[in-house]
């Protein structure tokens, strides 16, 4: 195993870098230089939580409350306008529905499932659900019955909080199947089933109920708090995954204080920062960089009302920082990708608006062509790297210490080696307990203390580490040819014609593709070559425009072997969709899924030739 350096280096281009970062264009000058030696910042070891003096994540979030007060926390969209919550009334309601849930029986090691969208609510709910010394279990919101169904009825979950109507429905209809669920409590108003057999309570009546123990119910909650020790259990979440059934991840107090910790030391947030936060909260990502780091930051946090008015939003916040997935980026790119450079980084600036500092990526590889675009717009949009087993953050590039193509250093107290394979290890503090109910999965997973990612990767002399592939993709061709399809696949998507692919190719003689075109920009190309847009069973059927896509195809295949080029393509005529489990829940393709989906139209293509 090669363990990353860990001496620090400073080279002559910091300075220049720096100055460059205000500037806009510093990507295009930085290649310029003979020899980059960039600032680096790596991480020293840190304190445990419980010599920083804090204990649990509650503590954390109440000492943030009591030392700033009036002071901002929430903002958050009611009738269209936003609202603010300050951080002491998010204590107190906190505290409140804290006391209702005690007031209901639960226990500390007990288990509730959080099933809604995005919402104020929800981030309240949380601190909570950890205050009455139980775990949550956060499930995602699109998920159907037969899901719910399994990772409520899996966790042991005794009761569950639920947004509204649609999403207490699922609940209602897999009822018969959770014997050992009790309760339900809705943000929203909600009917049930006549027949119903839950405790129901709304989420106001819930917090009345905690507001009326008095001190009796802080006494408590205090009692519990104090009695919750870092390697407590905090939540439990189901990854989605690209294969098989979701796991169960157990990640501690101690998991997401010193991963939320390590991560902010690096980030260089200031007390009037605001992020504009979307990413769904039933993920890794959103939960420990939106919710807890900006609690141990103690800065705001606006909540975007939905995807479909994040641009607004975006102009009425005016954040600082905006943490998103590179499908995100790519689409934002895409939309702005034909035009001119200065009208396109105009363009660029106006959407993010005057005070962004940071955007971040993480959650699925980020096209190195867009983090580009970004940063010669002036616009420092950075990658990071992490599972939801590490909590989720391992490594992540910051405004000090950052490598285009790279996800950056490991942050506090993190190591990583890479194994004789290429597959990246990682230990520390950051690492899950293991998976709930699975000691088999547990100890094929986290071997000699050290977590097996699963992902391909390397750390250059710098001790920057990349991500290559998923140690599971890879694939030989019957010439026998090592593919990495990812990196294909990234060539693929820096076509502006081309937003999603999937390349297929095991033990064939030649690759081939599946392609999920630009609509806009191929429809535009359909009607200069006079031809339709037609489309059969799910796929564009127009030669013209087979041949058109191939032949870009073949233009950005000659960055890589023979061997390695995409000979063929099928063209899909809608993207990869979540609900038809093409996606996971951070929008990664599921590779096996789609593959197997399309093995017959795929394997015609070998047939033909």
């Amino acid at each position: 195993m090669r363990r990353r350096p860990t001496s620090s280096i400073r080279g002559r281009a910091g300075e220049y870098i720096r100055g460059l970062m205000t500037g806009g264009r510093y990507d295009r000058e930085i290649a310029k230089l003979p020899r980059i030696d960039y600032v680096i910042i790596l991480c020293k070891s840190m304190e445990e939580p419980g010599s920083m003096g804090i204990q649990n994540l509650c503590e954390l979030h109440r000492r943030t409350a009591e030392r700033l007060g009036p002071r901002v926390a929430l903002r958050h969209k009611q009738a269209g306008q936003f609202c603010d919550l300050s951080w002491v009334d998010y204590r107190r309601l906190a505290d409140d529905a804290a006391a209702g849930l005690i007031s209901l029986g639960i226990q500390i090691g007990d288990r509730i499932s959080l099933l809604s969208e995005n919402r104020w609510e929800w981030l309240i709910a949380d601190h909570a659900i950890l205050s009455c010394g139980a775990a949550d279990v956060p499930l995602h919101a699109p998920l159907a019955v037969a899901q719910v169904e399994y990772q409520v009825g899996h966790s042991e979950s005794r009761g569950i909080v639920v947004s509204g109507q649609a999403q207490a429905d699922k609940v209602f209809a897999a009822l018969d199947a959770l014997p050992l669920l009790e309760f339900l409590i809705s943000f929203e108003p909600i009917k049930a089933p006549a027949n119903c057999r839950l405790k129901l309570l709304a989420w106001n009546g819930l917090k009345h109920r905690g507001w009326q123990l008095g001190a009796a119910g802080r006494q408590e909650i205090a009692r519990r708090e104090a009695a919750i020790r870092g390697g407590n259990l905090a939540t439990i979440i189901y990854t989605s995954g690209t294969t098989g059934n979701p796991k169960g991840v157990m990640l501690s107090h101690d998991n997401l204080l010193t991963n939320a910790a390590g991560t902010g030391k690096i980030s260089f947030m200031q007390p009037d920062d605001v992020l504009l936060s979307w990413l769904p909260y039933s993920h890794i990502y959103a939960r420990t960089v939106d919710h807890y780091l900006t609690t141990w930051a103690g800065i705001t946090v606006a909540l975007a009302e939905s995807i479909e008015t994040l641009l607004a939003d975006l102009e009425a916040v005016q954040p600082m920082w905006l943490t998103a997935v590179p499908r995100f980026y790519e689409k934002v790119w895409n939309s702005v990708a034909e035009l001119i450079p200065k009208e396109r980084d105009d363009r660029l600036r106006k959407l993010f608006g005057p005070r962004i500092r940071q955007l971040t990526s993480g959650g699925a590889p980020l096209p190195q062509h867009v983090c580009r675009a970004f940063h010669a717009a002036g616009l420092p949009l950075l990658e990071g790297y992490g599972l939801t087993e590490s909590s989720p953050v391992i490594s992540f590039n910051n405004t000090q210490s950052f490598k285009i193509g790279s996800v950056g250093h490991t942050i506090e107290n993190v190591e990583v080696c890479i194994a004789e394979d290429g597959e990246i290890l990682t230990r520390g503090p950051h690492v899950m307990q293991g998976y709930w109910k699975n000691p088999i999965a547990t100890a094929e997973t986290i071997r000699d203390g050290w977590l097996h990612t699963g992902d391909v990767g390397k750390l250059d002399d710098e001790g920057f580490l990349s991500i290559t592939d998923r140690k599971k993709d890879l694939f030989v061709t019957s010439a026998g040819k090592n593919i990495a399809p990812s990196e294909l696949e990234r060539l693929l998507t820096s076509d502006p014609f081309i937003d999603q692919a999937v390349v297929y190719g095991d033990g064939r003689h030649f690759i081939s593709a599946l392609i999920v075109p630009n609509e806009v920009s191929l429809k535009a190309e359909a009607e200069k070559l006079g031809c339709d847009w037609t489309a059969t069973d799910g796929f564009v059927t127009t030669a013209a425009l087979i041949d058109f896509m191939q032949s870009r195809i073949d233009a950005v295949m000659e960055a890589v072997s023979q061997p390695e080029r995409v000979k063929r393509c099928l063209l899909l005529d809608k993207p990869f969709q979540l609900a038809e489990d093409e996606l996971t829940a951070t929008m990664k393709v599921r590779r096996r899924h789609i593959l197997a989906k399309y093995e017959r139209e795929l394997a015609a293509l070998y047939d033909a030739t």
